[in-house]
């Protein structure tokens, strides 16, 4: 409400509507419509239907992940389950896996772990070592230093072997 004496703060616009024509207003109504539809689909409807669009895909990317983590969770439990290796066993296991690796890779036994020494060995033998030390030596990577260069890849591995507890 206005001061007695004073016109409302909309009353030039009032004012300036009235003086319109018609035809005017009615073109004016269409264009505020127009901007108002404009302005709601870019900044309430298209963001959602983006939002929308991308989640089956990334629906898809969850669910393949989850997968992935129930297969590392299965495992886990896998190897929580079997009995752990002696120490000899577990070196015997790291040298057969070593020699099979041939002159590429070397082997040192530190205590309780192991470092190997790679120099030019392909990535399939690579992840077979990896394998066959984690089974059947019970020991686990703590660390790695690779580079990939034209004939494979070169560079150290520590695996730290299982402790039996006796």
């Amino acid at each position: 409400m206005s001061a007695p004496g004073r016109l409302p703060a909309s009353a030039p616009l009032v004012a300036w509507w009235h003086e319109r024509a018609p035809r005017e207003q009615r073109a004016l109504v269409w264009m505020v419509a127009a901007v108002a539809v404009a302005l709601l689909w870019f900044v309430a409807l298209a963001p959602a239907w983006r939002i929308v669009a991308r989640a089956p895909a990334q629906i898809d990317a969850a669910d393949a992940q989850w997968q992935q983590m129930q297969g590392l969770a299965a495992e886990a439990r896998e190897l929580r389950g079997t009995a752990p290796v002696g120490a000899g066993q577990a070196e015997v296991v790291l040298k057969a896996a070593t020699a099979r690796l041939g002159d590429k890779g070397r082997l040192a036994l530190q205590g309780d772990r192991a470092v190997l020494t790679l120099r030019e060995v392909g990535s399939g033998a690579l992840r077979d070592w990896l394998g066959e030390v984690r089974t059947g030596a019970r020991a686990r990577p703590v660390e790695a230093t690779l580079t990939r260069g034209p004939a494979g890849l070169s560079g150290t591995i520590v695996v730290a072997l299982e402790r039996v507890r006796e």
